[in-house]
């Protein structure tokens, strides 16, 4: 069984609404490959080694966070090591598509969300607006628990090393802000709205003091490991909506 290129796109589209965030990245289908898809990888990033795992399976698309067009970059000629990511696409038919800020910030399956209801945060609900649209979400423990077990916890998760700025680790911590990946500077949206903790994937030296001396909880857990779960979450409504569709999620080993 497969889906159409033009149907899998509408329908990816219908779930993020990309028209509605001002994104730094090209949001949708980067790379066009074949009409007909019947299996369909996964990845956080669109790296060679993801590109080349999807291809090795057979998949006829690849679905990633972090695609591979950035606007920083500009133009940019198609050479070197960034270049074969694009070659390996294009010689093997693979349709490469990505969605940036609207995975981060779907109320669904969004990275943040899908992290919050991982630990089990319970009255998710929107969090630090961007342009309009948020960017993460927040949500509270029904039974609060301390920075250092709210650590250990995020450890196991995460399967990564956490780093922890807090005014006092064994302060009990209820509500939380989570904006996945490298949101370091967003931590002061945690004190806006008087939340007791912050959860993303990186943390500057200057942050570790500002948000210590804040007092709040600032939790780094590592850009990678934050966004994992969005990604698998979108994998598996996939495989839900499109029955049939062959799906599977390719990980890569990135401490950053």
């Amino acid at each position: 069984m497969s889906v159409a290129q033009n149907d899998l796109l509408n329908y990816l589209n219908q779930l993020f609404s990309p028209q509605n965030f001002e994104d730094y990245a090209p949001n949708g289908l980067q790379i066009e490959g074949k009409k007909k898809l019947g299996k369909i990888a996964f990845a956080v990033s669109a790296t060679q080694e993801s590109i080349k795992q999807a291809v090795d399976w057979g998949a006829d698309g690849l679905i990633v966070h972090h695609g591979i067009f950035w606007k920083y970059q500009g133009a940019r000629p198609v050479t070197g090591a960034w270049g074969e990511r694009v070659k390996l696409c294009i010689q093997n038919d693979l349709n490469l598509i990505a969605y940036h800020l609207p995975l981060d910030a779907h109320a669904e399956i969004g990275n943040a969300v899908a992290l919050a209801k991982e630990i089990g945060l319970k009255e998710l609900g929107p969090f630090a607006l961007y342009k309009k649209q948020p960017m993460g979400t927040k949500g509270v423990f029904h039974e609060p628990i301390t920075a250092k077990a709210l650590k250990d916890q995020l450890e196991k998760h995460l399967n990564h090393q956490v780093l922890l700025a807090t005014p006092d680790e064994n302060k009990k911590i209820r509500s939380i802000g989570i904006i996945t990946g490298g949101a370091n500077n967003d931590w002061v949206k945690a004190l806006e709205e008087n939340l007791d903790a912050y959860i993303t994937g990186e943390i500057s030296e200057y942050n570790w003091h500002d948000a210590k001396e804040a007092g709040v909880h600032y939790f780094a857990g590592g850009h990678h490991a934050t966004e994992r779960f969005g990604i698998m979450a979108l994998m598996s409504k996939i495989k839900k909506d499109h029955p049939g569709i062959e799906v599977k999620f390719f990980d890569s080993e990135n401490p950053a």
